[in-house]
C-alpha cells in the first residue's frame, strides 16, 4: 500500500481536520462524532438537508456542506456507516423549526443508523424526515443494500433540495424535490482497477490488467458482469445505453448529464468519455441542458468512472442552477 497516511485508524479525522482548515468561515466541525456542519446553520425558518455515510467517498459527503447544499454530514469508517449516535447528534445540531431532511443512500448499514437516529430525534420532539436515494440501474440487490444502490445521482438529490430549502420550501415541499429527482436520475459505473482502504492495507478486489467490471459498487461490490477492457467509446456506450432505456430517456427531452471519477481517473480520460456520452445524448433526441465532469461520488483511489443522467423540468433546471458554495474550491 503506497498512501500519504499516518495511523490508518486516524485516516477520516485527520482529512476532516484539513478540510476544516482549509474552510474556517465557513464550517464547523464536532471531531467527536466526526461532523462538519455550516457555521450559520440551523436557521428557524429553513429546513436544514443533512447526509452521513462511510468515508471513502469524497468530496462525498462532508465536503458537500456548504450554502445551497447540504447544512451537515458526518462520516464512518471507510466504506462503513456512521454510528447510530452521530447521525442522531448530526440531526440535533441541524434542527430547526422548520424540520430536518435527511438524504440516506441505499446501503444497509446507512439505513438502519438513520433509521434510529430519526426514531431518537422524533422522541425528542424534533421535526424530521428521510429519504432514500437508489439511482444505480446496474444491480436490485448488492452486498450492502436490498434495492438499487444510491450513488452519484447522489449529487442532484443534494442540489436541488439544497436550493429548494435556500428558498424557503417547507419540508414537505423539500421532500417532494427529492422525490422528484430520485425519480428522474439514473446512474452504471464502469471500473478499471481495485483500490485499497488505508485499514485493510490490501485490495478490497482483484482484477485482472486486462479486466474491467461493468456495474461496480462504489464499495467494490460486483456489477453485472466481468469483461476485457475495451475502447473508451464502446464502455461509454455500455453505460449510457443502461442508463437510457432504464427510465426510459426519450427524445425530446432535457437532460443533466454526469461523468463521475472513481478517484484515480485523470480529468482528460473523464472528458474523453463525456464527449462521446454528449454525442450519444444527441443521437437519442436528447438535449443536454447542464453537464457535470469530475469527481462527485468517489471510491478511494479506483480507477473507473459512472456515468448519471437526470430528466429536467423547468423546475430541476432551476435548482440546479441556483448558487451554492462547498469546501472544494476550483479557484
Amino acid at each position: 500500500m503506497k498512501k500519504f497516511v499516518n495511523d490508518p485508524a486516524n485516516f477520516v479525522p485527520e482529512f476532516m481536520k484539513g478540510v476544516m482548515l482549509a474552510n474556517p468561515d465557513l464550517l464547523e466541525a464536532v471531531p467527536e462524532f466526526q461532523m462538519i456542519k455550516r457555521k450559520d446553520r440551523p436557521v428557524a425558518d429553513k429546513v436544514s438537508i443533512v447526509q452521513g455515510s462511510g468515508s471513502g467517498h469524497e468530496p462525498a459527503h462532508v465536503m458537500a456542506v456548504g450554502p445551497g447544499m447540504l447544512d451537515g454530514a458526518c462520516q464512518g469508517p471507510v466504506f462503513a456507516a456512521p454510528p447510530v449516535d452521530a447521525c442522531y447528534e448530526t440531526i440535533k445540531a441541524l434542527a430547526s423549526d422548520a424540520g430536518v431532511l435527511v438524504l440516506v443512500n441505499n446501503y444497509q448499514g446507512d439505513r438502519m443508523a438513520w433509521d434510529m437516529a430519526c426514531e431518537m430525534a422524533e422522541a425528542e420532539g424534533i421535526k424530521v424526515k428521510q429519504f432514500l436515494i437508489n439511482d444505480d440501474v446496474a444491480v436490485k440487490d448488492s452486498l450492502y443494500t436490498v434495492g438499487r444502490r444510491g450513488v452519484a445521482g447522489n449529487f442532484f438529490v443534494i442540489k436541488a433540495c439544497g436550493a429548494a430549502a435556500a428558498a424557503g420550501k417547507s419540508l414537505d415541499e423539500v421532500l417532494a424535490v427529492a422525490e422528484k429527482v430520485n425519480n428522474n436520475v439514473r446512474t452504471m459505473g464502469v471500473a478499471l482497477t481495485s483500490c485499497i482502504p488505508p485499514a485493510k492495507g490490501t485490495p478490497i478486489f482483484e482484477i485482472g490488467d486486462d479486466e474491467m467490471e461493468v456495474g461496480i459498487g462504489i464499495h467494490g461490490e460486483p456489477g453485472r458482469e466481468r469483461t476485457k477492457i475495451t475502447s473508451a467509446d464502446e464502455i461509454t456506450k455500455t453505460l449510457f445505453d443502461a442508463v437510457q432505456v432504464d427510465l426510459p430517456f426519450e427524445s425530446g427531452d432535457k437532460v443533466a448529464l454526469m461523468i463521475n471519477g472513481l478517484g484515480g481517473t485523470p480529468i482528460s480520460e473523464l472528458y474523453l468519455l463525456y464527449g462521446k456520452a454528449h454525442e450519444l445524448a444527441e443521437e437519442h433526441g436528447l438535449t443536454v441542458a447542464r453537464n457535470y465532469v469530475g469527481e462527485y461520488c468517489t471510491s478511494l483511489e479506483m480507477a473507473g468512472c459512472s456515468l448519471t443522467m437526470l430528466k429536467l423540468d423547468d423546475e430541476l433546471a432551476d435548482l440546479l442552477a441556483a448558487p451554492a458554495e462547498v469546501a472544494i474550491r476550483t479557484f
